[in-house]
C-alpha cells in the first residue's frame, strides 16, 4: 500500500511539473494605462487679451521727448506641442493695434498716429505635473512684431514703425476640469523697442518706440 501511494504521489507531481508551464504562459499581466495609451501632445488655447504698454519712447535730438501708445483687449490663440508632459513648445498668435501720441515735452504735438501689429511668440516651457488639476508653467522665448496699415494723425506724416525681433518672458497656470477641457490664466512681458520715423511738416523725425507691452490673458484650454 506504501508503495501504491507513492507512485500516485509521484504521478501526481509529474502531471503538476507538466501543466505549470502551459497555466503560467495563459496568466493575465495588468498593463499600466499609460503604457497602452500615448497622450496626443497637441494642444490649443483661446484667450481674451488685454495689452497693456510700457509708454516710453523718444524723439532723436529732443531731450525729454517721450511717446505713449493706447491699451487694448483683443482676441487670441496659442497651439501648444508637448515633448514630454513637462516640456512644450507655444506659438501664440494674435493682432491688434495701438494709437501712438506725443508725450514729455513733445506732448503738445498730439496723435503721431496708428499702427495694427502681429506679434507672433514663440516660447518654450516647463509644466509642472505635481499638483493635479492644478497645473502651473513658466516660459521663455522669442518675439517677431510686423507693423501693419499705419495711419497718420494731425500735422505727421509717413510713420513707419519697423518690424523687429524681442524677447519674451510668460508664466501661467492651466486647471483642467477633466482629461480634455481646462482653464487658462497666463501673462507675457514682450521686450518690444521698435525703431520708428515720421515727417512733422518738412522736418523728419526719428526715435525708438519702447511698447514692451504686458500681455495678460484667460481663456480655455482643449487637450487633444
Amino acid at each position: 500500500m506504501a508503495n501504491t501511494t507513492k507512485r500516485s504521489w509521484a504521478i501526481l507531481a509529474a502531471i503538476f511539473l507538466t501543466a505549470a508551464p502551459a497555466v503560467a504562459a495563459d496568466v493575465f499581466v495588468p498593463v499600466a494605462p499609460e503604457a497602452t495609451t500615448a497622450r496626443n501632445p497637441w494642444q490649443v488655447r483661446v484667450r481674451a487679451l488685454g495689452v497693456i504698454t510700457q509708454d516710453e519712447g523718444s524723439v532723436d535730438g529732443i531731450p525729454d521727448s517721450d511717446l505713449s501708445y493706447s491699451d487694448t483687449i483683443t482676441p487670441e490663440l496659442d497651439i501648444s506641442y508637448y515633448f514630454t508632459p513637462n516640456i512644450a513648445a507655444e506659438l501664440v498668435l494674435g493682432t491688434t493695434y495701438a494709437n501712438v501720441h506725443t508725450d514729455g515735452s513733445i506732448a503738445g504735438l498730439g496723435k503721431v498716429g496708428k499702427t495694427w501689429l502681429l506679434p507672433p511668440t514663440l516660447t518654450l516651457q516647463y509644466h509642472f505635473t505635481d499638483f493635479g488639476a492644478f497645473q502651473p508653467y513658466v516660459g521663455a522665448g522669442v518675439n517677431y512684431t510686423m507693423f501693419y496699415s499705419q495711419s497718420d494723425a494731425g500735422a505727421f506724416t509717413d510713420m513707419d514703425i519697423e518690424d523687429t525681433f524681442g524677447g519674451a518672458l510668460q508664466v501661467g497656470f492651466d486647471y483642467m476640469l477633466d482629461a480634455h477641457w481646462g482653464f487658462n490664466v497666463d501673462a507675457k512681458k514682450l521686450f518690444l523697442e521698435p525703431d520708428w520715423t515720421a515727417n512733422l511738416g518738412t522736418t523728419k523725425l526719428s526715435g525708438t518706440a519702447k511698447l514692451n507691452p504686458w500681455l495678460i490673458g484667460t481663456g480655455v484650454t482643449y487637450r487633444f
